[in-house]
């Protein structure tokens, strides 16, 4: 039985590959570094997290890119004996226009060095490259269009232009031919996320619509030739919780199709499962999949006989789940950096953090403040589940006030909540709270950052956090001495989503609890951390 979903927490739009009896899926990263997340599985039923391959400086830099910018939405494909990688670095988020330029890069294995990108185009966002049986390859992507009527899409959302269909020349590494928009979409409109595959003659298109909040929605199309016209599916969307709001995984949408050796038919797509009463999903847009089936008439419908996505679905004969512990424990021994963790923007981690300096530990080197959209010392694990815990023991030493490390729960500049070693000029060094409530577009701190508990000079800080659905709370304890101690009052876990802030639509990535530094003298204070420590409640 596949449980869903199959990627908890923040692992949105997923693309699924399948080579032989092994099973990849590729996730969006937005500004999380190193970019895109591809899991892989033999029986789909668990999935391990195998590779990140946009590691370098010349494949990814996003230094500068607004909050939900980043890797939007890639596609991961096999042909010709390599696998093939397309995703779009989106550079602008507000306003009219959208700068996303789209690359390609290549590898023979999943676990290689993937090569150096090669730009494709500009013209919109969710790029994936088809390879047909004859060997031609096709582009498509959505078109973006930041004029107010539309021409190639649904006047419903003039932005979504349409789907645009290109040849791609691997030899010359180029696009050719004519460009068609060979799809405007569905009355539901904000038609994104095309994936081309064939069957039985058919070309079958799927494309998001509807936004990713909760109107989301996987649509299917099929036409007898490549560039159309495309034919709507019968029920016009294959997967959508859009007019079930007591589905257990809602805003469903943004998948790919992939097929087993044996011929069984499955989809992915992205979904939410927000907390009472406000509809708040703290986990980000996660990865699930449905099992499938192909009717008579050559369309393809979900086997429940709705469009609604299910928590349970048969799996693959003899797939047995392997539970996975409550706790994961992490010591930072190794001398790398644990692979659930990531940090953002910044293609030279070495400014920010190193497990060498002082070995057994992460040393984060304090850079500009918490939020930046440059250089700042953040390093996180996704949140994977709607209670837990968080702790990890410090060593800082502040000079100024200007000098704060600690743990936080984190989404963006926007919304984030932390527990912090600084120092103040009466209370010493001290433990205190940093919290910015979702406050869009301002960021300004919504409780008191110069008020704490005053701490002995010097030693080892224990820093703690527990998360039940909505409600926060902070401990600290020094290490060795006592027993916890809560700080502050609870404060609001669920602002720590997609909803929080800009609300709906707003925000495109997912919880996170991590550690951080900042130092907003200049001076690029050091901070410690012996381990860390996360607890499904």
């Amino acid at each position: 039985m596949i449980r869903n979903p199959i990627l908890p927490g923040f692992n949105p739009d997923p693309s699924i590959c399948r080579v032989g009896a092994d099973y990849y899926i590729a996730t969006s990263t937005f500004e999380w570094y190193p970019g895109v997340q591809i899991h892989h599985s033999r029986d789909l039923v668990n999935w391990t997290l195998v590779r990140r391959p946009l590691e370098r400086r010349s494949q990814l830099d996003m230094r500068g890119n607004p909050d939900s910018c980043g890797i939007w939405a890639p596609c991961l494909s096999y042909a010709d004996g390599q696998f093939w990688l397309v995703y779009t670095d989106v550079k602008r988020y507000d306003g009219n226009f959208k700068d996303a330029p789209n690359y390609i890069v290549t590898a023979p294995t999943i676990e290689a060095d993937w090569s150096e990108p090669v730009y494709v185009n500009s013209s919109g966002f969710d790029p994936s490259l088809f390879h047909d049986d004859d060997g031609r390859k096709w582009f498509v992507n959505m078109q973006w269009n930041h004029r107010t009527e539309s021409y190639g899409g649904s006047p419903k959302s003039p932005a979504f232009d349409g789907i645009l269909l290109q040849e791609w020349d691997p030899a010359a590494k180029a696009l050719k031919g004519p460009i068609k928009n060979i799809f405007a979409g569905s009355p539901l409109g904000l038609v994104e996320g095309p994936h081309l595959f064939k069957r039985n003659g058919w070309y079958f298109l799927t494309t998001a619509e509807g936004g990713t909040g909760y109107d989301h929605a996987v649509t299917m199309a099929r036409s007898r030739k490549i560039d159309g016209p495309y034919e709507m599916h019968p029920n016009m969307h294959l997967i959508t919780s859009k007019d079930h709001p007591g589905a257990v995984l809602q805003r469903a949408g943004h998948g790919q199709y992939v097929e087993t050796p044996e011929g069984e038919a499955y989809h992915t797509h992205l979904c939410g499962r927000p907390l009472p009463p406000k509809r708040r999903c703290t986990l980000g847009r996660e990865t699930s999949l449905q099992k499938c089936v192909w009717r008579d008439d050559d369309w393809l419908y979900l086997e429940n006989g709705t469009a609604v996505p299910d928590v349970d679905v048969p799996g693959l004969f003899g797939a047995v789940p392997v539970e996975k512990p409550m706790r994961s424990e992490y010591n930072f021994d190794s001398g790398t950096l644990p692979a659930d963790f990531q940090w953002l923007r910044t293609p030279e981690p070495k400014r920010i953090f190193n497990l060498t300096d002082r070995p057994g530990h992460l040393r984060l080197i304090a850079r500009e403040s918490i939020g930046s959209w440059f250089e700042q010392s953040l390093v996180a694990r996704r949140q994977e589940h709607h209670s837990f815990r968080a702790e990890t023991v410090i060593e800082f030493s502040p000079d100024t006030y200007q000098q704060v490390a600690g743990l936080t729960h984190y989404y963006n500049r926007h919304k984030f909540h932390a527990v912090a070693v600084t120092l103040h000029e009466t209370l010493g060094r001290c433990v205190t709270i940093l919290s910015c409530n979702g406050d869009y577009p301002n960021g300004r701190l919504s409780f008191p950052a110069d008020s704490g508990v005053s701490i002995a000079a010097e030693g080892r800080v224990q820093l703690a956090m527990e998360i039940r659905e909505n409600d926060l709370q902070f401990f600290w304890q020094t290490e060795g001495k006592g027993a916890w101690q809560p700080i502050g009052p609870i404060l609001d876990a669920g602002v720590i989503s997609d909803e929080g802030g800009r609300g709906e639509h707003g925000s495109f990535t997912g919880a996170f609890a991590g550690v951080f530094a900042f130092d907003t003298s200049g001076r690029a204070k050091a901070a410690d951390f012996d381990w860390f420590n996360y607890d499904e409640l």
